[in-house]
């Protein structure tokens, strides 16, 4: 039985004695605090006695006595007035209705009795008051043979005895019922919360940018570059004081975040919105290009892509071209790619140009620059992943970056081969559903081959309605690393199932374990992962240890 912590030595005093004495089959419940309509109740001690009773004892220590009519307490150098009887009446008869009124209660009503115990004060054998019993009433010669008179005490009466498997239920009961636990979703919301503050703070830093139109900003994952290039392009759609508003394009590679933005820009006034939302792609529609190659045809996408979109861009009036574009994600650009963005700008030579990047997430082999020179502003705090997660990939991340999150679950590695990964990561959603997380917090991510639920989706809902089951989904996320690249989940499975030797192995890692913000399992072949992220992430998830948990990136 766990020791209760007690606020007062005779209350600790008497619940060792009466544990240390009594049957196995009792029990002793200590400070059952009660809130009623009326006012609190508190009572010292409840003693479940099978065949017996129910006894609620109030603990009195110092010197107790009874004198003209009432009780009294001499107690650190201090006198006062009291009511034991009184006060342990009413905490009994609203304990029995709250436990009656239980849904789970059904035996009726059996016998409950009240005690006052006073383990320093000595009472007379033939001691009696109108209210108090010498039955009733234990003191320090009674100590003894405590358990003894209580349960003879909880004996009286006509009403039936408790059974022991009453007794188990009465002790629930006070337990409470239907108790919150510990909720790793409740937990990653604070965290979120906080995240989200810190992001907006940082934001400030877009008053520094104000009177600059041609701005690179640069940082690893997780330091809130895609927030910030979501306020930057509102900003400037919204106008100033010190600057008119402007027809603004949000630009990015990938279609998940593409799709990301469209939602979020869609919820924001009018006024607000930028002008165009989309992928290099859909750039192209825009501009009235409607035929498009193979997707796996480079050089029409690095080459022929671009060099239409330019053409195009010269054909267009004034005002379906843009004062500003704001790229995110811009090291994916192709190096041609900026010429058809430099030729949509209403003002080639002063329009502006506001590009996030993060060179260390380059995960397609392909290079570009704008042709023009940026300003450089650095982004040196991560504020999205918890510090395990952001140790974990440290050594992937820029030299200066450093984690500003806050605590949370141990990195994980689950060790198998990269044949055996997906089905060791879909083992692993079984049990996050058992530690409590929801589905619409998990994302199952491959560096390698699409899990097959991806597939299927991509094949049956299209681009569009993939997507969409990002957000809108109530399913576990399946998705490849390539396509994630600012988009996040609080929890991800990382299933490396790719062999040694792929181009650019290393910056996928490096955007898979960055897509968790809140919790990180890395599924896969040890010497693959030590082999791809080097000995820092191989020490950091333990690759080289026999536990399958990492106990610590220290």
């Amino acid at each position: 039985m766990t020791t209760p912590t007690f606020t007062t030595e005779s209350e600790r005093h008497v619940w060792q004695t009466l544990t240390d004495a009594m049957p196995p089959d009792w029990q002793v419940v200590a400070n059952v605090r009660l809130m009623t309509e009326r006012r609190d109740h508190e009572v010292d001690l409840v003693v479940l006695i099978p065949d017996a009773g129910i006894v609620v004892a109030e603990v009195k220590g110092g010197s107790v006595y009874y004198e003209d009519g009432g009780w009294w307490l001499t107690s650190g150098g201090q006198t006062r007035s009291i009511d034991p009887m009184g006060q342990v009446s009413d905490g009994l008869y609203e304990l029995r209705r709250y436990v009656e009124e239980d849904p789970r209660w059904s035996g009726g009503r059996v016998r409950w009795t009240k005690a006052l115990i006073a383990p320093y004060t000595d009472f007379a054998d033939d001691f009696a008051a109108p209210e108090s019993p010498r039955w009733a009433v234990h003191g320090r010669r009674d100590m003894d043979d405590l358990p003894a008179r209580l349960e003879a005490a909880a004996r009286k009466g006509d009403l039936a005895v408790p059974s022991a498997a009453q007794c188990d239920l009465l002790r629930e009961i006070l337990a409470g019922r239907s108790l919150p636990v510990r909720d790793v979703v409740a937990l990653a919301a604070e965290h979120e919360a906080r995240a989200e503050r810190l992001t907006a703070e940082q934001a400030t830093l877009l008053k520094v940018t104000r009177l600059l139109n041609r701005v690179e900003v640069r940082g690893g994952a997780g330091s809130g570059k895609t927030v910030l290039a979501l306020a930057q392009a509102r900003e400037l759609a919204r106008g100033s004081a010190e600057s008119p508003a402007q027809r603004v394009a949000l630009v990015c590679y990938s279609i998940g975040l593409a799709a990301h933005f469209k939602r979020l820009t869609e919820t924001w006034p009018r006024r607000q919105r930028p002008a165009f939302v989309g992928t290099f792609e859909e750039l192209g529609r825009y501009c009235g290009i409607d035929e498009f190659g193979a997707r796996d045809n480079p050089d029409f996408w690095e080459r022929e892509l671009p060099e239409q979109i330019a053409a195009k861009a010269a054909e267009l009036p004034d005002g379906k071209r843009f004062d500003s574009f704001v790229v995110d994600e811009a090291q994916d650009f192709a190096d041609l790619w900026w010429q058809p963005v430099v030729a949509l700008l209403r003002d080639p030579d002063q329009g502006g140009l506001y590009v996030y990047s993060d060179e260390n997430q380059r995960v397609f082999d392909r290079f570009g620059r704008p042709p023009m020179a940026l300003v450089p502003l650095v982004l040196d705090r991560n504020l999205r992943n918890t510090k395990q997660i952001a140790e974990a990939f440290r050594p992937l991340a820029p030299a200066r970056m450093y984690a500003g999150g806050d605590s949370g679950p141990d990195v994980e590695l689950v060790r198998c081969t990269s044949d055996e990964a997906i089905n060791a990561a879909d083992d692993v959603v079984d049990s996050l559903f058992e530690d409590g997380w929801e589905a619409t917090d998990i994302a199952l991510l491959t560096t390698g081959r699409r899990h097959p639920v991806q597939v299927e989706q991509q094949e049956s809902l299209g681009q569009e309605g993939y997507w969409r089951s990002f957000w809108d989904g109530d399913d576990v996320f399946y998705g490849h690393v390539l396509g994630c690249k600012g988009l996040e989940r609080r929890v991800v499975i990382l299933c490396v199932n790719e062999k040694v030797g792929q181009e650019r192995a290393r910056e996928r890692l490096y955007v898979g374990m960055s897509r968790a913000t809140e919790q990180l399992i890395v599924v896969g072949d040890p010497d693959v992962i030590t082999e791809i992220g080097g000995p820092g992430v191989a020490a950091r998830l333990g690759c080289g240890r026999l536990s399958a948990k990492v106990s610590g990136c220290a």
